[in-house]
């Protein structure tokens, strides 16, 4: 982990301190670069510090040129002479003004002492092994010989330390990391700055999801793949790019999910490729048996045609279509939601047994209520970084995640909780609407989401079916009304969640996780205390009243 992802050096000997590290620290490490801190005192300046897991904390002051020690007084050779410096006073000194900034966070509440150390380090010096001062053993100096396995010696000098104080764990350094983005900062968006907060987080979130393609160049010699990620974490971006990647190498490929709000938003992104770049076929499961002939009544409600019925139906055809039908690679986003009699279906489309499966799946948002198994054989990679949420929205929801997940670093307003019964859930989100609206967010940018009961908007718009339904959702001069179930997959911009489940729903708490991650720059909860409190769990509440 990196603060700031891409620092802005003064000078070249510390990037070059700061470059060794970033390539020595493992996953689990925290780099931190040239952070400034005012106290009441005076300013200070931040070199470098790395959080090590399962070590501790080391701030280490950059010095370039030549620098030496003499008669117990540090020296820096410059072009208008010597003169004289104190490394490792500056060090302690902000090892102290960094260590209570992070423990008079809020980001740090609850957590003792983790183990703290200061070096200098020197690049262009050379100091020989039996150095040592009173208050700087040679060990807390790295210089040019030392660069090479500067993660190791700092290490070693955490090691040496007997401190009594405990050794920090990842989440730790996840807790420095939000302590450095600040306190109390502003939050709100006002309605002169929505449009443009808005196009950034778009530019943003593409970027991020962007750079984290590069786990399809780790699964490239990989043939069976389930990547699994929580809510906000890039899986549907990533499966749309792993399918283009195939098509563009010549391989027939489908790009499958389960709801039809997300198959739709999948063919709507795949429709801007190139043709070469394009799958075969992007859809639902349930719609794939189109492309054999058979024709589904897509408004049908009866729920063991579409999770027994239909899938014999479609294992069927697929055993009967010639080779040049079937596919050499199947995408699956969502996978959790798919049933166990649909994974015969998904293998028998596969040309041959030995053909590539990938699937994305989020186990916190099994919310429908099938216990599909994953075929076997399947290697598993881990996502473990938000890129969609605000950090706001991020913490709102992270309790309720199955796996510990890095949160983003960007803000954006506080998120708002509005205390109501459940059976006013829906009336009090219409309200949350029209001050959303008041406050300059457009009607694109909104989507009002139910946890069970349908809002009356969203049945009004049903009764033209369901492809003008969903057809809405791209509608700029509307406002989408949804339920949890099927959203699932999708975002908008700012979010009002009306939590109206009865108190016997099952698998509410997935619900209420996927309805907390839906909204990537703004959410409102509705919703009965108490009932939030017993899907979500005592944290989450604390976390939505703002506490």
């Amino acid at each position: 982990m990196l603060w700031p992802q891409d620092p802005n050096f003064v000078n070249a000997t510390e990037r070059r301190v700061w470059t060794a590290l970033r390539d020595q620290l493992g996953p689990r490490d925290l780099l931190i670069a040239n952070q400034a801190f005012t106290t009441r005192a005076r300013d200070h300046e931040l070199d470098i510090a790395v959080v090590l897991d399962g070590s501790g904390v080391v701030v280490v002051e950059v010095k370039g040129g030549s620098v030496w020690c003499e008669d117990g007084h540090w020296w820096q050779a410059h072009r208008g002479g010597d003169h004289r410096i104190d490394p490792v006073g500056q060090a302690k000194t902000v090892k102290h003004v960094l260590r209570d900034w992070v423990e008079e966070s809020s980001a740090w509440m609850g957590r003792r002492r983790i183990r703290w150390a200061h070096a200098v380090a020197f690049p262009h010096s050379e100091f020989d092994r039996r150095f040592g001062t009173p208050d700087c053993s040679r060990d807390m100096v790295i210089d040019r010989d030392d660069l090479g396995e500067i993660a190791t010696r700092l290490r070693n000098l955490l090691a040496v330390q007997d401190s009594g104080y405990r050794v920090p764990d990842p989440s730790d350094a996840l807790a420095i990391h939000d302590a450095l983005a600040g306190r109390f900062t502003p939050k709100r968006l006002t309605s002169a700055t929505i449009e443009e907060a808005v196009a950034h987080r778009d530019e943003l979130v593409e970027r991020l999801s962007a750079e984290q393609a590069n786990i399809l160049d780790a699964t490239q010699a990989l043939t069976r793949v389930e990547v699994r990620g929580g809510a906000g974490s890039g899986k549907t971006w990533l499966a749309v790019e792993q399918a283009r990647r195939l098509a563009a190498s010549g391989l027939r490929v489908a790009l499958l999910s389960y709801t039809r709000g997300l198959s739709e938003w999948m063919r709507r992104r795949v429709s801007t490729f190139v043709p070469t770049d394009r799958p075969a076929y992007v859809g639902t499961f349930h719609d794939i048996g189109a492309m054999w002939g058979h024709q589904v009544d897509r408004d049908n409600n009866d729920q063991h045609f579409w999770e027994v019925e239909l899938p014999a139906t479609l294992l069927d055809l697929a055993g009967r279509q010639p080779v040049a039908e079937l596919f050499d690679a199947i995408v699956i986003d969502e996978a959790q939601d798919f049933a166990d009699d649909w994974w015969p279906v998904v293998l028998e489309a596969l040309k041959y047994e030995d053909d590539r499966l990938y699937v994305y799946s989020d186990e916190g948002q099994r919310i429908f209520q099938r216990f599909g198994k994953l075929p076997g054989g399947l290697v598993p990679l881990v996502l473990d970084r938000n890129l969609r949420n605000t950090k706001e929205i991020g913490e709102a929801f992270e309790p309720m995640v199955p796996n510990r997940m890095r949160l983003g670093t960007e803000s954006g307003p506080a998120v708002r909780f509005v205390p109501c019964a459940r059976e006013d859930a829906s009336s009090i989100a219409d309200d949350e609407v029209e001050r959303l609206l008041d406050e300059g967010w457009q009607p694109s940018d909104l989507a009002l989401l139910t946890t069970q009961s349908r809002h009356q908007e969203q049945l009004n718009r049903l009764e033209q079916g369901q492809d003008a339904y969903w057809a809405s959702f791209w509608d700029t001069d509307q406002v989408f009304y949804g339920t949890v179930l099927g959203f699932k997959g999708l975002e908008r911009p700012a979010v009002v969640v009306a939590v109206n489940d009865t108190a016997d729903l099952a698998r509410a708490k997935e619900r209420l996780y996927v309805g907390l991650s839906r909204a990537r720059d703004h959410l409102v909860v509705c919703g009965d205390p108490e009932m939030i409190e017993r899907f979500g769990g005592p944290e989450v509440l604390r976390r939505l009243q703002g506490e």
